[in-house]
């Protein structure tokens, strides 16, 4: 199964200024982002301090990050990178010697 590093920011243009709007904006998505958690596709999240950035491991196929990412917009952006491991690493060394 594919792994993914998903660099998150919010959209500051979309975030409210009061603070009980922000509460109201999260909420949701802290719990969505539980859920994945639970669900085993989201193996790690984090936010930078600050708040306004962060990143998530993600394991699956292009639909589930593409319907990850799409679950947060217009509040988030994000640059999805897929991973290879070191055993992949080292299987891509093994071919350059054919």
């Amino acid at each position: 199964m594919a792994r993914y590093l998903m660099l998150w920011e919010l959209d500051q243009t979309k975030v409210p200024a009061d603070p009980k709007e922000r509460a109201a904006m999260w909420a949701p998505m802290v719990q969505g982002i539980k859920q994945r958690i639970a669900a085993g596709t989201t193996k790690d999240w984090g936010c930078f301090a600050g708040g306004m950035k962060g990143f998530t491991i993600h394991e699956g196929d292009e639909m589930t990050v593409s319907n990850a990412v799409q679950s947060f917009i217009p509040y988030v952006k994000f640059d999805v990178r897929q991973l290879i491991s070191i055993d992949q690493l080292g299987e891509l060394v093994e071919n350059l010697k054919k």
